[in-house]
């Protein structure tokens, strides 16, 4: 399968009208606009002091420190470390030697290594992917006129609350604050007034360089960053209190830990930074809305792309071995990740990208793919895998609402979008669709199970996330726009198949079993 064009993150940011060439990319069987090729151009743009060096990972043997021998190695290659992750045997060095990574990997004792990024450090620009469809004074009026009793203002308009039983699930519990979900992404508005209240500072950091920096409000995207951590945040624990909308998991604790450049980047060392921060701080679950740039898959037959496979699990695993269940988004870009094969034309996307074709059961999406990740779909507001939504028979573990155009599925009154809704920083909420806002809804179901059973290991409460969801059959045929061509292939039994894994996540189930 080919891409139909640039790929960004994990979110589809859909503008006001929803007929722009920018939303429409990202549905089937539609070009890509101008406005990808910008967004390019743009995320090149960089400000550097120093227009040569590199940021690589270094990968030894666990639980021992950084060697002098291996130091000396890391100096004599010309390389500077950053800072080391001992507990997992990750080294974070920058270097300007083009010959780096070759070179020290003979060194004695260096496993792997490679470099994470292809533009020069640090990548700093300003340009997003579109933009949410901000909720204006006038919608958010006639929501509030359309709130049941006991409803926040504008939960009515959220479609997908009902769609996993989570407002019944609210009459039981709404989690407990002993509970954290960490959003590791762009950063999070702790200001906004549906975060304000669940919000975890302790366990909040920025991770951008690969080493964490616990300045106060060092997790808030400034105003030229995304706002997608944010709404991310909100989807799961967005407070019952009043205001706004209503997370999945509303009395439970969420933190931010930023991981992307202001470009929007999420590199190697900033994201095993921040798995090991979550593992450190005794987070109970992770978000990760995202893939790990600049490969959208990294092939183990390349020395430098296996070294941040390697680096990348060995932190998801060590946050696993600390408590911590992983959640994952499966990606936009309606492929079948047990393809054979798959045509990447979008890697590196800091570099000069060209078309190569990979297995993915050898060339991972980071952390999407990797042991232990729980992998989540999108559906839209009729319960069917959204038409972006990557899927694949044992890849896909479980569904959960991410939204979709309304032209596919509409929602039923007094919902008008088949978006998700969910806070944007500043005090503001808005519509935004992708596996990305699916995701948080496993990661808030999951909060609620940890609540529920506050003893149960990451594996226990992975296995009664799966055994708690709807089973959901295959969509057979998938014709989702109409036009009387199959969009996607869906392989596997009711109980378990390629779009929906094990099935739609449950969170009345939940809290009560």
């Amino acid at each position: 399968m080919t891409a139909p064009r640039k790929r960004s993150r994990r979110a589809i940011a859909l503008p006001l009208g929803m007929a722009t060439a920018t939303a429409l990319a990202f549905l089937p069987n539609v070009s890509a606009s101008a406005a990808d090729t910008d967004s390019s151009a743009a995320r090149t743009a960089t400000t550097t002091a120093d227009a040569t060096a590199l940021s690589y990972v270094v990968n030894v043997r666990p639980g021992h420190g950084t060697s002098a021998s291996v130091k000396k190695a890391i100096a004599k290659a010309g390389g500077t470390i950053v800072t080391s992750y001992d507990q997992i045997g990750v080294i974070v060095v920058h270097s300007s030697n083009a010959d780096f990574a070759r070179t020290i990997r003979g060194a004695r004792g260096v496993q792997s290594a490679g470099n994470t990024r292809n533009a020069p450090l640090p990548a700093q620009s300003t340009t997003d992917m579109g933009a949410p469809q901000v909720l204006t004074a006038a919608q958010e009026k006639a929501a509030s006129a359309e709130a049941a009793a006991g409803q926040d203002p504008l939960e009515s308009l959220q479609w997908d609350l009902p769609a996993i039983k989570a407002d019944k699930a609210h009459e039981k519990t709404l989690g407990s604050s002993k509970v954290t979900v960490a959003v590791i992404d762009t950063g999070v508005d702790d200001t906004h007034p549906d975060i304000a209240p669940n919000f975890n500072r302790d366990a909040s950091v920025n991770c951008v360089t690969g080493k964490p920096d616990t300045t106060d409000g060092a997790w808030r995207p400034t105003a030229a960053e995304s706002p997608h951590g944010t709404h991310v945040a909100g989807e799961i624990a967005g407070a019952k209190n009043g205001v706004g909308i209503t997370g999945v998991a509303p009395g439970v604790k969420v933190a931010g830990i930023k991981v992307a450049t202001t470009a929007g980047y999420f590199y190697t060392e900033a994201v095993v930074c921040g798995f090991v921060w979550a593992a450190e701080h005794h987070v109970d679950v992770t978000n990760n809305s995202y893939y790990t740039d600049p490969w959208y898959f990294n092939c183990k037959d390349d020395p430098d792309q296996k070294a941040l496979v390697d680096a990348i699990t060995r932190a998801s695993r060590y946050a696993e071995h600390k408590g911590t269940v992983n959640v994952a988004a499966a990606g936009n870009e309606n492929y079948d990740l047990a393809a054979d094969s798959i045509t990447d034309p979008v890697s590196p996307n800091d570099g000069t990208p060209s078309d190569r074709v990979i297995d993915p059961s050898k060339c991972y999406d980071i952390p999407t793919q990797l042991p232990g990740v729980v992998t989540v779909a999108a559906t839209g507001a009729k319960g069917i895998k959204s038409s972006f939504s990557n899927h694949g028979l044992g890849v896909i573990d479980v569904a959960a609402p991410g939204g979709d155009s309304t032209r596919y599925q509409t929602p039923a009154p007094p919902a008008t979008s088949g978006l998700i809704l969910g806070p944007l920083p500043g005090g503001t909420w808005g519509y935004m669709a992708g596996t990305s806002m699916a995701s948080p809804h496993v990661a808030g179901v999951a909060a609620l199970i940890k609540s529920t059973h506050p003893y149960a290991s990451a594996a226990l409460v992975k296995a009664l996330l799966y055994a708690e969801a709807d089973a959901t059959p295959c969509t057979d045929p998938y014709d989702i726009d109409g036009d009387g061509k199959v969009d996607a292939v869906c392989e596997g039994t009711k109980n378990h198949n390629g779009f929906y894994g094990w099935g739609t996540v449950n969170a009345l189930n939940a809290v009560t079993k």
